[in-house]
Formats: structure tokens, sequence, C-alpha cells
């Protein structure tokens, strides 16, 4: 037996026992999902549009444009003026990302964002952040959200909770430090 099979059997041998998992039965706290949700995002300073879903973005998306500033939509329904390019390097000019969320969670904000047809980075190297989410898609907390995502189904997810924001500086609140500075979340019917 070489040296490496000692190794590896001697590991082997004193690895731990498998345990089954814990059972976790959270209850659910029965309050209005979307108040608690709009609450939860401004705590993590995004702004949560209620009124008025595609109508709304497509106006705000108008007054970007008219602006002069660099719009890539993945939403149905909301045209930009910059399309999926080939590398991520070249979305280093990106001010606005439109992207669809799957889910959202109303304990504390976070939507879940899948980006099968982009970049990974597309939600990240924005300079701001707007993400459309079904009102039946909010769930009240995080147990709920993991019970309804196929993980095998996706390419590419994450859960996002604001915009991007670190105090390790002198704990001095910097937001935009490592991504988008900015959230914008609009309800959809």
């Amino acid at each position: 037996m070489t040296s490496k099979d000692a190794i590896l059997s001697a590991l082997q041998n004193s690895a731990a026992k498998v345990k089954a998992m814990p059972e976790i039965n959270i209850p659910v706290i029965n309050e209005p999902l979307i108040p608690r949700f709009e609450q939860s995002l401004a705590t993590v300073t995004a702004t949560l549009i209620k009124e008025d879903g595609l109508n709304a973005l497509n106006q705000h998306v108008a007054e970007l444009l008219a602006q002069k500033n660099q719009v890539m939509s993945f939403v149905d329904g909301v045209q930009g003026n910059r399309e999926n390019p080939e590398l991520p390097h070249q979305m280093q000019d990106i001010d606005y990302s439109v992207l669809p969320g799957k889910l959202g969670v109303a304990e504390n904000g976070a939507i879940w964002v899948e980006l099968p047809q982009a970049h990974r980075v597309t939600a990240f190297i924005c300079e701001n952040l707007i993400i459309t989410l079904s009102r039946e898609k909010i769930v009240a907390n995080m147990h709920q959200a993991m019970k309804q995502l196929d993980f095998s189904q996706t390419q590419f997810g994450t859960f996002i909770s604001g915009p991007s924001k670190t105090a390790d500086i002198e704990q001095a609140l910097v937001v935009g430090a490592h991504g988008a500075c900015s959230l914008r979340v609009y309800l959809i019917d």
C-alpha cells in the first residue's frame, strides 16, 4: 500500500458519521406581504414601485434614455438601447440593467434573479439595477423561498437584496462599492 492510499484510508475511517438533517418548521407570520416587502427593501436602501407596473417602468426607462443613459433590458416589453454584448467587458458603461425577478422574500427584501440569457455579471456591473417582480411571487421568508426554487433548472441565479453596500472602512456606509449604486423594484401583475 502506498503512503497516499494509507492516508486516504485513514481519512475515510476517521470521517464523521452522516446524520439526517433536522426538520425545520418555521411558522409563517400572517401579515400582508407587500407592505413587509416594501419595508425590507427600504431598510436595504432600495425602492419599491407598486403602482402601474410595466407602464411606470417603461415611462422611467424612456426618461433614462432621454437623458442619454445606457440601458440594457432583459424584460419582455421593456426596450433599452443596448443589446447583450458578446463579452462581459463590453458592459463596462451600462448605466441601468433591467432584469426579471423570479421570487421575492418579504422578511429581508431579497429577490431571486436568474441570468440564463445574460452574462453573470449583468446584475453587478451596471451602475443601477431595476428588477421587475410579480406580486404573486412574494413569499414570507427564506424557508418558503428555498422550497419554491428549482436549482436544477438554473444556469446561474442569485438573491439580490438592495444595492451593493459595505461599512468596512471606518464603519461608514458606502452604497455601490462593489456593484449597483441603486435598486428599484417594479411590481407587475
